[in-house]
């Protein structure tokens, strides 16, 4: 099962946040992360990025089994590029073709309460509308009772600091990699009903 995990990363920490949710995806059997990304805008879907993941297609999204969606905090919103791509998909959204897939998301800001939990909760909804399942990471996960960095129950989080030079802390990468393991295990169980 393919699980995409698609982001727009401006300085590279939403970039490294996907590779820690993409292993996890990866340690599921049976489960394959389809790294993609969105282009800044102005930029056509169709072209060849310079380096990293190709950029997602409708393909992508049609063929996923689950869905982990990333992107830098934007005023606690998510970033323009993001949401001009999710405003491509009312053909995806006309056939149902997302309908009881699982997703997740995934976010950085510049600051501790820099809007990690509102950017969250506004990369959730087109994913309802969508009649996706939204997973999120429970306290089960040790790193949410101890982070002082990252990390919400909504999903995974990061400081990158104001500046920009803070590396993701451990316990960051670990809430990346169990929502991305969390978010396969569930598609696969959603598939065997």
């Amino acid at each position: 099962m393919d699980v995409l995990v698609l982001y727009y990363s401006r300085h590279g920490h939403v970039a490294h946040m996907a590779e820690h949710v993409a292993r996890g995806v990866e340690l599921v059997p049976g489960c394959h992360a389809r790294l993609r990304t969105v282009p800044d805008l102005g930029t056509p879907l169709d072209s060849i990025p310079a380096s990293g993941p190709v950029y997602v297609s409708k393909a992508d999204l049609r063929e996923c089994g689950a869905l982990a969606l990333g992107s830098p905090t934007r005023f606690g919103n998510m970033a323009a590029p993001m949401k001009a791509f999710l405003d491509t998909t009312s053909d995806v959204w006309l056939s149902g073709e997302l309908v009881d897939k699982p997703a997740a998301v995934f976010t950085a800001s510049g600051s501790m309460h820099g809007g990690q939990e509102t950017t969250l909760l506004s990369m959730m909804l087109p994913l309802i509308h969508h009649g996706m399942v939204i997973v999120g990471i429970p306290y089960t996960e040790a790193g949410l009772s101890h982070t002082d960095a990252g990390g919400t129950p909504y999903g995974a989080s990061h400081v990158a600091g104001t500046n920009g030079d803070n590396a993701l802390t451990a316990i960051e990468k670990d809430l990346c990699t169990a929502l991305g393991r969390r978010l396969a295990r569930i598609a696969m169980q959603l598939t065997v009903r």
